[in-house]
């Protein structure tokens, strides 16, 4: 709870063009049944009411504008950062691992915090490499940021999402796996 709150002042206590400076969405490279939007990785919720409990998703890409639930930046190889809210793309794991199957979350930044008080945040779930062939992966751990194969409308018939989840990259769907970086227009 301490850190939905500290992550919601945050937001409000920072200037717009700070979090946007250097940012930009990461967007899968096919966009499945949204040939005009296509997906993005996106936290849940929107505005005021983003929920930091909840998983990642893939979230149709928000246009025409820059929205700060899906503005990330990412310095390969390296945490995926959403400067908005102050935190990283985080493996779910234990011990420093991750498994095919495992959600990511919004967790505080690993290089931002004592690891020894939280045991479930390390490095290591939260370094991605944007592999050659487009797939992010949880470095050296052989799993890569896919989404589900199904989509959703959200509360407006408009939007649509999928989840998102780590699979094994030789294994994923390149349809749900390939990602490429996108610079919206503010």
């Amino acid at each position: 709870m301490r850190f939905a709150i500290a992550l919601a002042l945050t937001l409000f206590a920072s200037p717009a063009a700070a979090w946007q400076e250097g940012a930009g969405y990461l967007e899968l490279a096919d966009r499945l049944d949204r040939p005009d939007d296509g997906y993005c990785l996106d936290v849940a919720g929107s505005g005021d009411w983003v929920d930091f409990s909840m998983p990642l998703n893939a979230h149709n890409c928000k246009r025409p504008g820059f929205y700060a639930d899906e503005a990330v930046t990412f310095a390969s190889p390296g945490p995926i950062r959403f400067p908005a809210y102050e935190g990283c793309v985080t493996a779910v794991g234990l011990n420093g691992r991750s498994l095919p199957g495992a959600a990511v979350m919004l967790r505080p930044c690993a290089d931002t915090i004592d690891e020894s008080r939280a045991p479930f945040i390390a490095t290591s779930l939260q370094t991605f490499e944007h592999r050659e062939d487009g797939r992010i992966e949880l470095t050296g751990a052989g799993v890569c940021l896919t989404v589900g194969s199904e989509s959703a409308t959200t509360f407006s018939p408009d939007h649509r999402w999928r989840t998102l989840a780590l699979a094994r990259c030789e294994g994923a769907v390149p349809e749900r796996s390939v990602w490429k970086r996108f610079s919206p227009e503010p």
